[in-house]
C-alpha cells in the first residue's frame, strides 16, 4: 500500500503545486536519526524564526540553511522536514528560516530577514553541533533569489555585521536570477518602487570572488524559465568566478526540490549532486566554471 501511494505521489509531483503535496511528503519522511529544535527567534517579528535540524552524533558539523520557496508571498518552514531530514541524514545541520511576506512587506525586507537569518546561525549554531566557518546557503524559487542576493549583492550581509565569508557556497535550485521585465503587475508591486528594480536581479550583482556556487534547474519547468539559470552561470564565469550548472531534463519547478525527500530519491539525483558539491567545498572547491546536461532521468 505504502509504494503504491508514493509511486501516485511520485506521478503527480510535477504537476502539482509543492504546497499540495508537503503533507504526503511529509508524512513519509523519517523522524528518525535528527533532532529537530523548532521556533528559535533570529529577529522580533512572528515570521522571523527558524528550525535546526541536528543529525545523530553530530559535532562541528557543515551547516546548510534552506530558504524555500513561493514566490515571496507564501511557504512556512514546517513545510519542509524533508529538506531538513535529507540533509541531516548526509551530516549536514540543516537551518530553515521563515521570512516576511507579500503582503505583510516588500523587498528587500525578505531579503533582510534571510541576511539576520545567517546573522543568527553564524552566533549560535555552534551551541547545535553547527560549524560557523561552514555554512552553506542553499535556495529553491524565491529562496533561491534570496540566496543569489545574499551571496552576490555585499550590502545585505554587511548591513548585519557580516560579510563573504559567511557564505561558503551556494546552491540555487530554479531560481529567478534574471526576470526584468516582470511577467506580471503582481511582481512589479512586490519590488517597487521602480527605482529599486536593478537591485532586485541577481545577475547585477555577478562578481569574481563570489562564494562557488551550483546552479540547478529542470528543463520542464513551467514557472522559472532556465533561462534564468543559464543567464546567471554565463554572467559569473565571464567574472571568473566557480560555477555549475546542471540541467535536469525531466525536472519540473516543483520536482527538482521533491526529489529531494527520502520518499522521492528516486525522481532524480538532486542531492546527490548537491552533496557531491557541498563536498568538494572542502577540499579543493570547483575549479572551472562548467555545464552539465543529465540524460533523461
Amino acid at each position: 500500500m505504502a509504494k503504491r501511494l508514493l509511486s501516485k505521489l511520485a506521478a503527480l509531483v510535477p504537476m502539482v503545486a509543492t504546497a499540495s503535496v508537503q503533507w504526503a511528503i511529509n508524512a513519509f519522511t523519517p523522524t528518525s536519526g535528527y533532532a529537530r529544535k523548532g521556533g528559535m527567534a533570529y529577529g522580533p517579528e512572528p515570521r522571523q524564526r527558524l528550525d535546526v535540524y541536528i543529525p545523530e552524533g553530530a559535532r562541528d558539523a557543515p551547516v546548510v540553511v534552506f530558504l524555500y520557496g513561493g514566490g515571496w508571498r507564501e511557504g512556512h518552514r514546517g513545510g519542509y522536514r524533508f529538506v531538513g531530514q535529507a540533509l541531516s541524514a548526509r551530516g549536514y545541520v540543516t537551518v530553515i528560516p521563515d521570512y516576511r511576506l507579500y503582503p505583510e512587506v516588500r523587498f528587500p525586507a525578505f531579503v533582510e530577514d534571510g541576511a539576520a537569518a545567517l546573522a543568527w546561525v553564524h552566533r549560535h549554531i555552534a551551541a547545535y553541533s553547527g560549524n560557523p566557518d561552514r555554512v552553506y546557503l542553499m535556495g529553491h524559487s524565491a529562496g533561491a533569489h534570496i540566496g543569489a542576493l545574499l551571496a552576490l549583492d555585499r550590502r545585505h550581509l554587511a548591513a548585519v555585521g557580516g560579510g563573504p565569508d559567511w557564505i561558503s557556497a551556494f546552491v540555487g535550485l530554479a531560481g529567478p536570477y534574471d526576470f526584468l521585465p516582470f511577467r506580471s503587475g503582481f511582481y512589479r508591486v512586490i519590488f517597487e518602487p521602480e527605482a529599486q528594480f536593478p537591485d532586485s536581479q541577481p545577475i547585477n550583482f555577478a562578481r569574481a570572488g563570489a562564494p562557488p556556487m551550483l546552479l540547478m534547474h529542470g528543463l520542464r519547468d513551467a514557472v522559472v524559465p532556465a533561462r534564468n539559470t543559464r543567464d546567471l552561470a554565463a554572467a559569473l564565469a565571464a567574472e571568473g568566478a566557480e560555477v555549475r550548472t546542471v540541467l535536469y531534463p525531466r525536472q519540473s519547478h516543483v520536482s527538482i526540490v521533491a526529489g529531494l525527500a527520502r520518499p522521492l530519491q528516486r525522481l532524480g539525483p538532486m542531492l546527490d549532486d548537491i552533496v557531491e558539491f557541498l563536498a568538494a567545498q572542502r577540499g579543493t572547491g570547483v575549479s572551472e566554471a562548467a555545464t552539465a546536461v543529465l540524460p533523461a532521468e
